[in-house]
């Protein structure tokens, strides 16, 4: 029996990159996984099945962010999903990993690419959040996925950095709010991590090296070193831990 046997998580954005890597954690703890994509139903797939041949259970969960009425649908689907197993819609972890970026330095940005990347990033957590507490049962979990973009200077994504920012405020709003009811709320801050999201950083050999440069131990982070953890905020062991932004950027800009 795993840490999360029993337990229902709901992971945003989780057909590839980070996000992928939390759902496979979550579901080698014990955890029912839902998985979210936006576009990659295939890709999504891929990830149930790879869960379901480690011994894990997970059903995917499909719904565009940032596009009217995204929230209500995915939560249709989820609800759906649950059905099928023949269980009720109820959640115990939800991890708000979906986001996009590309925004560029402050002469670049467009009130197109701020309305994009506000209701991906910032508009869908919120509301997927104030759903998902009417599904959560008693001492549950949410974990934001933030970026150490909102902590340190960033001036190649500055509206990216920007929701970033407003997604640990959410963070520590929703953690005091709900505290009565046992439900823990943090962040979890990754630096560099070797995603589709930062291919294009990593083109060459000397672009790769200077990224790795940014961390302490010299390397570009992995998906697992944020699935890591972000199964322990998911956990029973992290119970007296709320409201909190948990640096997993290895150590970049020390």
């Amino acid at each position: 029996m795993g840490a999360l046997a029993g337990k229902v998580a709901l992971v945003t954005g989780a057909s590839r990159g980070i996000g992928r890597g939390i759902a496979r954690r979550l579901a080698r703890d014990g955890a029912l996984v839902a998985v979210h994509y936006g576009a990659r139903k295939e890709a999504a797939q891929d990830v149930v099945e790879e869960i379901g041949k480690a011994g894990g259970q997970a059903f995917a969960v499909g719904s565009l962010l940032g596009v009217e009425g995204d929230v209500a649908t995915l939560y249709e689907a989820f609800g759906a999903g649950m059905a099928d197993r023949g269980e009720e819609p109820v959640l115990d972890i939800l991890v708000n990993n979906a986001g996009t970026s590309g925004s560029g330095r402050i002469g670049a940005a467009s009130p197109e690419n701020f309305d994009l990347l506000f209701a991906v990033n910032v508009k869908a957590p919120l509301f997927l959040v104030q759903h998902g507490l009417t599904l959560m049962r008693d001492d549950g979990r949410i974990v934001n996925i933030s970026s150490a973009a909102a902590r340190k200077s960033f001036p190649d994504s500055v509206i990216y950095s920007m929701t970033k920012g407003a997604l640990e405020t959410l963070t520590l709003a929703v953690a005091k709010e709900v505290a009565g009811r046992g439900i823990t709320v943090n962040s979890v801050v990754p630096g560099f991590v070797e995603t589709d999201m930062n291919a294009r950083r990593r083109e060459t050999p000397e672009a790769a090296a200077a990224l790795a440069a940014q961390s302490v131990f010299g390397r570009i982070g992995q998906p697992a070193d944020i699935a890591d953890v972000v199964a322990f905020l998911a956990s029973d062991d992290a119970r007296w831990v709320t409201g909190q932004s948990i640096d997993a950027s290895g150590g970049t800009a020390l």
